[in-house]
């Protein structure tokens, strides 16, 4: 069970993000990004995005660094990805 994190590519808000995954659990997930102060709010479904000045610390935490391949291939080795087909049924169901 582990804690993963992929390297910051994501351009948005005036900074680059990262996403912060499980391989197990969703209460792994959230326990980890709990203790380490990731905000609720920055939870999507099956993943937390995290801004990159939060990426070495949250390796220093235990998150495992990994490429982007790596992490999406783990997700959904666990079961617990969310596909974008599903990611938007959900959110139309929402708003």
């Amino acid at each position: 069970m582990s804690v993963l994190i992929d390297t910051p590519r994501w351009p948005n808000h005036g900074t680059l993000w990262c996403h912060l995954v499980s391989d197990a659990s969703l209460d792994e997930l959230h326990t980890f990004a709990a203790a380490n102060g990731v905000p609720e709010r920055a939870f999507d479904l099956d993943h937390y995005d995290v801004p990159a000045e939060r990426h070495d610390g949250l390796i220093a935490a235990g998150a495992v660094p990994v490429t982007g391949r790596e992490l999406v291939e783990r997700l959904r080795a666990s079961g617990l990805r969310v596909t974008a087909a599903k990611r938007r049924l959900r959110r139309s169901r929402e708003g």
